[in-house]
């Protein structure tokens, strides 16, 4: 089942010309969500592909470089008769900043929008096998962050032992793996736990937006496959990002470090740093080995830890 994270806009509140704003498109066998709309974002998901079919978008909070591309991608949406709703999740106590954005022009979507406010601890959206939590961040707005968090999947059923119990190819199999003991011809019962394995871990995704570093960010899920952390800057600026409300690139690492993630991307990067991210990369592979600033249009398949 795939797991695609394509990062649309890395740059922090001023873009460059080779960052847009923030934007972060996810899709999930066939699912498609959105976390902030910086200015632009329409173009980049056209420019990469990704399309319009998003049924959420996730905003963590309602600064300009994370929000001013809502107004022109529902405008869009609408050129295209869009015709499914959709739902924008904002912070507790942003809804009616965002309506007025939304309807800023006067111009009202033909399809369905909901604006669902959303807090710390929250499960903003519940899908098949998988939601989106919202957690607490630590910004000079009202924010939050979210994290994409799959269900447990089933452990690995074991053939060879369940032949070796008796237990003939075909439904009984199915039943066991779905948790069910089955009667054989002989009157033995053979328990899940026989032939089951422990239950699997499911994806995690993680993504701060604009915030200073957070144990939230930690407590939010358990070992994230993607942490995607705000580095505005580089530690030499440490007191900037601060003043701020940012994170620096090696508070960012420190942060995946505790998590345990498995990797981290660096987001949100000053424009002063134009091109040259070197310093932010090396700054946090100091600290946690596999960090990397995404480009714009790059793309991460997120794969099981186990390969299936």
């Amino acid at each position: 089942m795939s797991l695609r994270v394509t990062f649309l806009g890395t740059a922090g509140a001023i873009p460059t010309t080779e960052r847009n704003p923030s934007a972060i498109f996810v899709a999930r066998e066939g699912e498609q969500l959105l976390f902030d709309a910086g200015e632009g974002t329409q173009r980049q998901m056209m420019r990469f592909g990704t399309g319009f079919s998003i049924s959420q978008l996730f905003v963590t909070h309602l600064h300009g470089d994370h929000v001013l591309g809502i107004p022109g991608l529902l405008q869009t949406m609408d050129f295209n008769d869009r015709e499914d709703p959709l739902v924008i999740h904002t912070p507790r106590g942003t809804r009616r900043k965002l309506e007025s954005l939304v309807y800023a022009l006067d111009n009202r979507p033909s399809f369905p929008v909901r604006i669902a406010e959303v807090g710390d601890g929250d499960v903003a959206y519940r899908a098949d096998e998988y939601e989106v939590r919202a957690f607490g961040t630590d910004h000079d707005a009202r924010s939050v962050g979210y994290a994409l968090v799959e269900d447990e999947r089933k452990g690995r059923f074991d053939r060879e032992r369940a032949e070796e119990l008796g237990v003939p190819v075909g439904p009984k199999f199915s039943q066991l793996h779905e948790g069910q003991p089955v009667e054989l011809e002989d009157g033995t019962v053979v328990e899940p736990e026989q032939v089951v394995g422990e239950p699997r871990s499911g994806r995690t995704v993680v993504y701060t937006g604009d915030t200073r570093p957070t144990t939230a960010t930690i407590e939010v899920a358990e070992a994230p496959d993607l942490l995607v952390h705000d580095a505005t800057f580089t530690e030499d600026r440490a007191d900037r990002a601060t003043k701020t409300a940012h994170s620096t690139a090696r508070q960012a690492a420190e942060i995946a470090s505790r998590a345990n993630a498995k990797r981290l991307a660096l987001t949100h990067v000053s424009s002063r740093y134009a091109g040259n991210v070197a310093d932010h990369v090396a700054e946090a592979r100091s600290v946690f080995e596999d960090a990397f600033v995404p480009d714009d249009g790059a793309e991460l398949e997120i794969d099981h830890s186990d390969g299936e």
